[in-house]
């Protein structure tokens, strides 16, 4: 079952945001934090596996997104959008905790959404007890490769693949793919402005005394696809997972997909990473399932 809210953060932004309910009281809550260019209610699918665990599921569109453009130009979020989208994740954390008061409250962050997440934990580690990233990678390497006084262009992504929609570079998948060109709310990048503080915002993020401040028992679980253009086949994760390790994070567990592309999540092997995105999640959240020695 989803019901439908509305979150307004500290600047006066009012965030749609969506709830998925177990069939029995959960034990656990996921936050999803979708990706640029598209909106929560893709995650679905991933929102039905983790309530079919038994944990409640938060999804918001983030500011210039989804239901969230209202009026608005997608994508378009100004200079000071992006780190009040980042401080939105910390917000709307709390604001479940309140709603969900004694459960622990696990992230699944995706692409956009996981680079926002990664900027967040050096000041906020506390406001999650699990961590889970997917498409992401250590951006403020690719920085000097890209034009941050132009709007993000995602077509540079879909480069190295034989061209027929422009965006085989999110899947193999090409039902998946035309369902992303299909949708109204999908396949746009942030405005200069925003692109630009994205890319600002992650550089602190080279430095080890900045990710020591995450907490060091904080579980973190980080899955991409070894094809996927934005990590640069793997140049811009092996960096991301090795800062952290070496900042004292402790429990840092990889997943890399051979052949998979940018959205894991909606890949030929769909059911696959999103099992063992639910079966980390779960564990680290609930702990492992009893086993009957009946």
């Amino acid at each position: 079952m989803r019901e439908s809210a509305e979150f307004t953060d500290s600047t006066g932004t009012t965030l749609p945001v969506y709830r998925w309910a177990p069939e029995s009281d959960p034990r656990a809550v996921v936050m999803i934090v979708h990706g640029m260019g598209e909106h929560v209610l893709r995650y679905d699918h991933v929102a039905a596996a983790l309530t079919a665990a038994g944990v409640a599921v938060y999804g918001y569109d983030q500011r210039g997104h989804g239901a969230g453009i209202g009026d608005g130009v997608p994508g378009e979020i100004g200079s000071t959008g992006w780190s009040a989208l980042v401080d939105d994740i910390a917000e709307v954390a709390r604001w479940i905790r309140q709603r969900e008061p004694g459960l622990p409250i696990g992230v699944f962050a995706h692409s956009m959404g996981s680079f926002a997440t990664q900027q967040v934990l050096p000041a906020h580690s506390d406001a999650f007890d699990a961590v889970a990233l997917s498409g992401t990678a250590a951006i403020d390497i690719l920085e000097p490769a890209l034009d941050l006084d132009a709007p993000l262009d995602l077509a540079v992504f879909n480069a190295p693949f034989e061209p027929r929609t422009g965006f085989e570079w999110l899947s193999r998948d090409e039902a998946a793919v035309d369902a992303y060109v299909a949708d109204p709310l999908c396949g746009f990048g942030l405005d200069g402005d925003a692109s630009r503080a994205m890319f600002v915002g992650a550089r602190p993020l080279a430095d080890p005394a900045v990710l020591a401040r995450i907490r060091s028992d904080l579980p973190l679980y980080i899955a991409v696809g070894d094809q996927d253009p934005v990590n640069g086949s793997l140049a811009l994760f092996t960096p991301l997972v090795d800062r952290l390790r070496d900042a004292g994070v402790a429990d840092v567990t990889t997943h890399v997909y051979p052949g998979a592309r940018h959205e894991i999540v909606n890949e030929t092997n769909r059911a696959e990473v999103i099992g063992d995105l639910v079966e980390w999640l779960r564990d680290k959240l609930i702990g492992s399932p009893e086993v009957s020695t009946d």
